[in-house]
Order: C-alpha cells, then structure tokens, then sequence
C-alpha cells in the first residue's frame, strides 16, 4: 500500500503508476494512482457509487465539480462529476451510471460542507434532481469577491492568488461525451477539486478577519434561493428588451416564452435558438397571431422552424383573448428621465467605496440596479419592492452611501493621482 502524507489538508498518496491504458480503461471498481501521485476513484456502475457516497457522507467537507456539454441543448448534458473528500478523490462517470440519485442525495442530507467554485450549473443539476440545496454550500468565487479579490474569479488564478498554486487548464476545450477518457482529461478534470479544501480554508480566515462570515452565509442562501427560482418560477421576464412594452404585450411576451420552453425541451434545443428574445418582442409589438403577417417579419422564415407557426400562433391568440385584469403589471413606470449620467456618478461612488472596502464592486451589484436604486430615491421609477441594494450586507456597503450622495452630503475628489484607486470620498464639511 502506498505512504500516507498531508499536504493542504489532502492525504496524497505515494504509488506506482499506472499504464495509460489503465488509467483510460479503469474497472469500476478500481482505485488508480495518477502520475502526480493521487489517488482517485473511477467509478462507472451504481453499486460502486453507493459505496462511494456511503463512505463519503462521514466526511467533513465534501468538494465537488462536474464536466458538461451546453451547446444547443435544452439543459446541458452532465457527463461527469469530480469529487474530492478528507480521504478519496473520485471521478463519477455520468454517462455510465445512469441514476446517479444517491449521490445527490448524499449531498443535500449530509452535516458537511459542501465545497464549489462557480458553481450555477452544479447546484441546478442538484436541485432539478433532488429537489434540495446542497448541504452548508459554499461557493470559493463568491467568496473571494467579499474579500476584495475579482469577481467573477477564474478557478486558475483563484487557487494561484489563494494558496499559489498553477493549475493547467489544456482540455478546456473537451467534448466531454466521448469515450474513452484519457490520462490528461481526468486530471484536468480532477484538479478541478484537489484544491477546494486549502482554498476553502484560506477564505474563511481572510472573511473572519474582515468579520463577513455572516455575509458569506447570507450570500450563500440569497444566491441558491434565485437559482432556486429559475426552475420554479416562470423566468419570461428575462427576456431582454421588454421594458418598454404595454401589459397587453407583456402578455403576449409571457405565452410565447411558456411555449418556447416547452418546446425546446420536446426538442432538446436551446430556448433562444427555437424562438429568439427579439422575435418574441416584435411578435409582441404587432400583437397578431395571423401567420401570414407573421411570416411577413423580416428574417423570421429563416430563423424559425415552419413546424413551430401553429404553436406560436396558438400561443399570441391565447395571450390575445385575456382580460386587461389578467395581463401582467409593468415593472417599472419610466418617466422617460435619462438615467445615464446620474448612474455612472452614483457607479463611481460605489466602486471607490468598495475598493477602500475591499470588496468587489461587480459582486455588489450591476450599474442597472444603481441606477434604479438612485432614480427610486430620487422618485424618477416608481418601485415600492425593496431593492437588492438596501437588503443585507449590501446597504452596509453602498445602499446607505448612495442616499448620503444623492443628497449631497458626501463629496469625490482626486486623491492620489498614481494609486490604482485615485479618487476618494469625503463627508461633506470635511474637505
């Protein structure tokens, strides 16, 4: 057996190699040693991985990443899953074990933390499957954006920054699909999670220094309940230019978006590739579902399948028959003010804020939710809906800074000129 050591709070293991074509071709069951001296698990069957989640489930921490395929499809295609735990390493082949339950299981019930980077799609493929969150899910880039790092941080130069460590990233491109893997595909694919753990720990001493545990966990639970809503919850008011739609349009907007997701899942087809946003909008504007003058829209026949004209003419008319009680409320009631000046002055303020905060200013929020923010207090938009700007960690760090500048109480000036950051800001009486 091989020699036990600790390095960054893994057990590595020191073996033998072994060939490549084991490592491309690995039973089950097997354990194999990576050229780096890692041990992992390749498990390809249902019995191995109920094994697997037996053992892993005593963990502390449970590290995990997975490997799809998005291109065209209506969901992305899981085609495997890395773990990494206090004793093992595996590789979880999804497209040989086909109900993979017991693993989502394993991390929704568990008492351990669950260790991630980026991971939208990860807890998507979770809560679809198994209906819960993770167990005390905690996602490393968001966690380096409360303590002043990028956000979004790229995984490479997260572990780099963290605990100075190169990752090599050769196999981004893979179609992860095929079979067989090789040798450098399942250690692209593992060094995905080795390093969780030590970047993990190195985080939660900077955020308990900065005292922003609480943050973390408030974030944590915000962030999964709005992903959380995209699959229970219609999401037809994303599609994008209908700000300036009437309710009637709106209406028609939202039955065309049901459709299009009911049929792209028939048909295994991204959304916006079986009807676009824009064509939804125009179809929305003309507000006919006769398919003669739906046809006659520009471009239309040559980016929407003929089989699709029933279904969306059904979908217009259905839209069309409701009663104005029934169509869906605007957002926001614009008084056509121009918001761009007053968003970029409000934007700057955030960011020098940040920067003195150590905080990443994209993490905070987007220029959008700044601008609404300040034309609400200013009663430009009408929005009674508290913003996310005032709820939580974020009216600690700018909600309340850009009601002491809208109201002239506070002052930006250059300060130094040679700084990464060259402006400063000053309480009114003070400069």
């Amino acid at each position: 057996m091989a020699d036990v050591r600790e390095a960054d709070g893994y057990q590595y293991l020191r073996g033998s190699v072994k060939s490549r074509d084991q490592i491309e071709r690995p039973s089950s069951s097997q354990a194999f040693i990576m050229a780096d001296a890692r041990e992992f698990q390749h498990i390809t069957d249902e019995q191995s991985l109920e094994e697997f989640c037996r053992e892993a489930a005593k963990s502390r921490y449970i590290g995990f990443d997975t490997e799809f395929v998005s291109e065209n499809c209506f969901r992305p295609q899981l085609c495997l899953i890395q773990v990494s735990t206090e004793s093992t390493f595996a590789i979880i082949d999804t497209m040989a074990v086909k109900n993979i339950n017991v693993f989502w299981k394993m991390l929704c019930e568990g008492n351990h933390i669950t260790i991630v980077h980026a991971a939208r799609e990860e807890f998507l493929f979770c809560f679809r499957s198994f209906g819960k969150w993770p167990s005390r899910l905690f996602d490393v880039q968001l966690a380096a954006g409360l303590i002043g790092y990028e956000y979004p941080a790229s995984y490479g130069n997260l572990v780099n920054r963290t605990i100075g460590k190169i990752i090599d990233k050769g196999e981004t491109r893979t179609d992860w699909r095929q079979r067989p893997l090789t040798k450098s595909q399942i250690a692209y694919a593992l060094e995905d999670v080795v390093h969780l753990w030590p970047v993990y720990k190195k985080l939660c001493k900077s955020l308990d220094k900065r005292g922003r545990l609480r943050w973390m966990e408030s974030e944590m639970c915000d962030w999964q309940q709005a992903l959380e809503e995209t699959v229970t919850k219609p999401q037809w008011r994303r599609v994008s230019g209908t700000a300036r739609l009437k309710p009637n349009q709106l209406a028609i907007v939202k039955e065309l978006w049901l459709w299009r997701e009911e049929e792209a899942e028939r048909r295994n087809r991204s959304a916006k590739r079986t009807l676009a946003d824009d064509l939804i909008v125009e179809l929305a504007r003309r507000g006919t579902s006769q398919q003669k003058q739906i046809r006659a829209i520009r471009g239309f026949s040559n980016r929407v399948s003929a089989n699709s004209m029933d279904g969306i003419s059904t979908a217009i008319e259905k839209a069309l028959q409701l009663p104005p009680s029934a169509h869906p409320k605007k957002i926001y009631s614009n008084k056509s003010v121009n918001l761009g000046l007053l968003g970029q002055f409000v934007t700057t303020a955030m960011n020098v804020v940040c920067h003195e905060q150590q905080i990443a200013s994209a993490l905070v929020g987007t220029a959008q939710e700044v601008r609404d923010l300040a034309a609400i207090k200013l009663g430009l938009l009408s929005n009674k809906k508290q913003q996310r700007l005032e709820k939580g960690w974020r009216a600690e760090i700018v909600g309340q800074l850009i009601q002491r500048v809208l109201a002239g109480k506070v002052a930006i000036r250059v300060g130094d000129a040679k700084s990464d950051q060259p402006l400063v800001m000053e309480e009114i009486g003070k400069v």
